[in-house]
């Protein structure tokens, strides 16, 4: 959904407005999520316990590019946003161009901001707002052995060192 959707959604007015007969919490998240691994669901999943309402700011495929490279996303936009959005702990996706999601952050104002712990505390896009509005930031514990940029390096790797046996042909992947 836009931003302008989410808002009207689940903004803060939504959240606790007179109108509400409670509180709900809404936990914002954010990443690339170019292919998706254990470490992202686990993520997802403990972010979605932290509050009723998760909502994923996702990069835009040239956000991606200005942070990752030319030879990122490998997965479209679109295709990572419909991925993402069929996670029962996901409630919406938020696409953003921007380099972060500092914009979406400051508008929506979640209670909990929520980012992997391989991000230090200070540099957390958003904990000020967040913070002066009376919400929380929480860095999840960092998941070792699972990166985006790993499984692309060991994918690179396997096609540069496997040599075709002496009469194989190439399949059509190969072509």
């Amino acid at each position: 959904m836009t931003l302008e959707e989410a808002i009207l959604r689940f903004g803060r007015e939504k959240r606790n407005g007179p109108a509400s007969r409670a509180s709900r919490r809404l936990v914002f998240t954010n990443g690339c999520f170019d292919l998706l691994h254990p470490g992202h669901i686990r993520g997802l999943e403990q972010a979605r316990q932290m509050g009723d309402v998760l909502i994923v700011g996702l990069n835009s495929d040239a956000s991606v590019r200005r942070l990752k490279g030319p030879t990122r996303p490998v997965i479209p936009e679109a295709e990572r946003a419909e991925i993402l959005s069929a996670f029962e702990s996901v409630d919406a996706v938020v696409i953003f161009d921007e380099p972060t999601p500092r914009e979406v952050i400051s508008r929506l104002l979640p209670d909990v901001l929520v980012k992997g712990g391989d991000w230090p505390g200070d540099q957390i896009v958003g904990r000020e707002d967040v913070e002066a509005a009376g919400g929380r930031v929480v860095s999840l514990p960092f998941v070792p052995g699972y990166s985006t940029s790993a499984i692309l390096e060991k994918i690179r790797e396997g096609f540069a060192k496997k040599p075709r046996r002496k009469g194989q042909r190439a399949s059509r992947a190969d072509s």
